[in-house]
């Protein structure tokens, strides 16, 4: 049987289907780069905070089929933030506490566990800055959470901050759902999105993810296939 990466998430992260296309989540880009002996369970689901996908049963499905030696990757911000009782938590409260029942899902299979805090939202000021702080606190308790427990954390938000900066305002709106109108079936009307992804922005996003997993080394890079240096693409890796 082999072994299966659980992915915990928003609609950033979800398995997306024609339905939606060309919105890609980094969960579908990740594949790109894990071996065949490796299984991704994508559950990530659109507008899922942390309580939400609890609440929903989303995390008792992971319970109900992760085993030892599986990963549970969690990557979760977008929408703890929001205000309705559904889904709001507190960054360095009810925002831990439901990641410490992640924790404890992994723990008590013996699965490992990754923390990666939210993509940063593409949000530039007039200046060409990206504006401060889109995801408020809760990268910060998830580095927290993570130091306390020793699982690592991938800072996803502060990479993609860092790249979609050095790329520009006009450069990363090929990363997003910038959409003229009439070129796809599902957005007639064309769209312009700062949050959610195209192909090519998963494929990105989740190869620096890959990366990152890389410099962990040992458990953590075991199931990605071997990077060719000689073919590597810099636009995703960052330094």
């Amino acid at each position: 049987m082999r072994n299966t990466i659980f992915w915990a998430g928003d609609s950033t992260v979800k398995q997306n289907d024609i339905t939606s296309y060309p919105q890609t989540g980094i969960g579908q880009g990740f594949e790109l780069y894990i071996t065949r002996d490796w299984y991704l369970d994508n559950r990530a689901e659109n507008g899922r905070s942390t309580k939400s996908f609890i609440s929903e049963g989303r995390l008792d499905y992971i319970d109900e089929n992760i085993k030892e030696g599986d990963f549970l990757f969690v990557q979760f911000g977008h929408n703890d933030e929001k205000p309705d009782e559904e889904r709001h938590t507190e960054p360095f409260g009810s925002f831990l506490d439901n990641l410490e029942k992640f924790r404890q899902t992994a723990l008590s299979h013996k699965a490992h566990m990754v923390l990666i805090t939210p993509l940063y939202r593409r949000l530039f000021t007039e200046n060409g800055t990206l504006v401060e702080g889109t995801h408020m606190t809760y990268p910060d308790a998830m580095k927290e959470f993570g130091a306390k427990h020793e699982i690592p954390v991938i800072d996803l938000c502060e990479i993609s901050r860092h790249y979609i900066e050095k790329l520009g305002e006009e450069a990363s709106r090929h990363l997003f759902m910038h959409l003229e109108a009439g070129a796809y079936p599902n957005y007639m009307e064309g769209k312009a999105d700062n949050t959610h992804l195209q192909y090519h922005g998963a494929v990105s996003f989740a190869g620096i993810i890959a990366n990152e997993l890389r410099k962990l080394g040992g458990i953590y890079s075991s199931f990605l296939l071997p990077l060719d240096a000689e073919k590597e693409d810099p636009n995703l890796l960052v330094d």
